[in-house]
């Protein structure tokens, strides 16, 4: 693949700018997790950690400004969320003039996360817990590492005394966890654009061109009478059959590995996958009476390469539900009901390898980490459709090593986000020139 060029000692000259931020670059992202920033549709109170970025950067002296993102509402753009509500939820934006004598690179990451989870965690989501080189808390591999480690791209440039060539911006978005995109998308409709972008999505350390599309949706049957549960009458349950209905799920499954996979999901085992998130019956908590139940429901996740047509593949599987439904003697007297979660479905995209923005942030990759640091695709969608797809800025995605997103005991090692920093300011020396 042809390389664009790259300095030698930029990947040093990042390191060396960096290390005497490294302390403070991890009290930021511990003072990140240690802010509850929950996000659960309709609601998200994101703002007091953007507060605590907020007051980082201007001791630094860089330009920062907050933001509500409630006119959101009035935007006509299909991907606003209109059962959510911005009010209140404030978006940070972190200005770095440049000279006017190169390209501009937006840093994006978000603040928001998922609850913590029914599952215990061993010090609390809260904690900001350091043990043997591991950041544990919610959100600090999904994002607040990353996010510290683009704030550090920020300070150390301002530290040092350097201005870019191009404008750097670092932006702290809500909204989007459950398939929101909201706080990007205020973003973007408020004019914060750049020649380039990286999200700070955790990549375990590589460069993603690609992200997948993604469709959920709630299959629920309603079927019974609750006054027939003590009577002579046949009792009429959902729950059986909706195995039926699972097995109709495996079927897409199946058909789904068998796609057309393009170039940079080839060699991905399962390119497209389809999963079965939550099914629900009654259920087993003890305040719940022992009774047939009257609805069924099964919760299910398409995802979509950055090729296809999302529209079409959601028509499609409709459809294909609708024929499932009509030839089965259960489901024809009781029609499932189909609930899109996320409407419209979420769209994946994808930046060539050649791209000059792909080449310069690979081989930043490279430089700072050696060079076997891939360049790949991602696993999951994210808010990269919106800025290259919707608003034309090319993006891709970045961020540090770590496990247990959307877990219990989530965690990132901080030796990989000063690591991620050094990825970033290298790339931000090389794309806007000092």
């Amino acid at each position: 693949m042809p390389r664009e060029p790259f300095r030698r000692d930029v990947a040093a000259d990042a390191r060396r700018l960096l290390r005497p931020l490294r302390r403070e670059t991890l009290a930021l992202a511990q003072a990140l997790v240690r802010v509850d920033t929950v996000a659960i549709p309709p609601d998200g109170h994101e703002t007091a950690a953007q507060k605590v970025l907020a007051r980082v950067l201007r001791r630094h002296g860089i330009d920062v400004e907050l933001y509500d993102t409630g006119f959101l509402s009035r935007s006509r753009h299909p991907f606003v969320r209109r059962d959510r509500d911005y009010r209140g939820r404030h978006n940070l934006v972190a200005r770095l003039p440049g000279t006017g004598r190169g390209r501009s690179l937006l840093l994006s990451g978000h603040v928001d996360t998922v609850p913590p989870g029914p599952s215990p965690w061993r010090d609390g989501p809260w904690s900001g817990v350091v043990r043997r080189g591991r950041l544990y808390g919610r959100g600090s591999w999904d994002m607040k590492g990353g996010l510290a480690a683009q704030c550090a791209v920020a300070i150390a440039l301002r530290e040092a005394g350097l201005r870019p060539g191009g404008d750097l911006v670092v932006e702290s978005v809500v909204d989007e966890e459950f398939a929101g995109g909201g706080g990007t998308l205020a973003a973007r409709l408020r004019g914060v654009t750049a020649d380039a972008c990286a999200i700070a999505e955790p990549t375990n350390e590589a460069v993603l061109r690609a992200s997948r599309g993604g469709h959920f949706f709630d299959v629920v049957c309603r079927a019974g009478d609750p006054s027939a549960y003590f009577s002579k009458d046949q009792v009429v349950s959902p729950a059986v059959p909706m195995g039926r209905l699972l097995g109709w799920i495996h079927t897409w499954t199946v058909r789904r590995r068998q796609v057309d996979r393009g170039e940079v999901y080839r060699d991905f085992p399962d390119p497209a996958p389809v999963q079965v998130l939550a099914v629900e019956a009654n259920c087993f908590d003890p305040d719940i009476p022992w009774s047939v139940p009257l609805e069924a429901r099964v919760r299910v996740y398409f995802q979509f390469l950055p090729h296809e047509d999302v529209a079409a593949r959601v028509a499609e599987i409709e459809a294909s539900l609708r024929d499932f439904a009509a030839a089965d003697p259960f489901f024809r007297e009781h029609p499932p009901e189909v609930r899109r979660l996320v409407d419209p479905p979420l769209e994946g995209h994808e930046l060539s390898a050649d791209h000059p923005w792909t080449r310069c942030l690979h081989a930043a990759a490279r430089g700072a980490l050696g060079p076997e640091a891939p360049l790949t695709a991602s696993e999951w969608p994210c808010d990269a459709f919106l800025n290259q797809k919707h608003f034309g800025i090319p993006t891709l995605v970045f961020g540090p090593r770590g496990a247990g997103a959307h877990n219990a005991d989530e965690y990132v090692e901080t030796a990989s986000v000063l690591r991620t920093a050094e990825v970033y300011l290298a790339a931000a020396l090389e794309w806007c020139g000092v």
